[in-house]
């Protein structure tokens, strides 16, 4: 069993991540060493030539991320992450799968992928979180 005992009760803790919760995105899914988290597109996650701004994918990546880490495990925290930005999205909502990869004694590897709601594949993201 992870952390959270429920879904809902994983929203609550989250939702004082106020950045990702002031864009729009939430906690779709949560499981043993998974979660899903989306975000519905608006003008807001918008840059300066009208495509969806790298931070907001970012952002919604280090969500999900969070999530899987922190059910695995409370309190974990990054110690580092990267991302490959693919595609840029062309449908409505952005969907992050996160995925546990390997959960050691002391660090947990996480690889989530962004895609959009037309199936495209957005990003991918790579992050090591460090269990305290």
């Amino acid at each position: 069993m992870g952390t959270f005992a429920t879904l809902e009760e994983a929203r609550e803790h989250f939702k004082n991540d106020r950045f990702a919760t002031n864009a729009g995105m939430q906690i779709d899914e949560l499981g043993e060493d998974y979660s899903v988290c989306s975000v519905t597109l608006s003008n807001d996650h918008k840059n300066a030539y009208g495509g969806v701004m790298g931070g907001a994918i970012f952002t919604l990546a280090d969500l999900a991320f969070a999530a899987c880490a922190n059910n695995i495990h409370s309190l974990s925290v990054a110690s580092q992450v990267s991302i490959n930005y693919l595609s840029a999205p062309k449908g409505s909502r952005l969907i992050a799968k996160a995925t546990c990869i390997k959960d050691g004694r002391t660090t947990a590897v996480i690889n989530v992928s962004v895609s959009d709601d037309t199936g495209r594949d957005v990003a991918l993201f790579v992050g090591t979180a460090f269990k305290l």
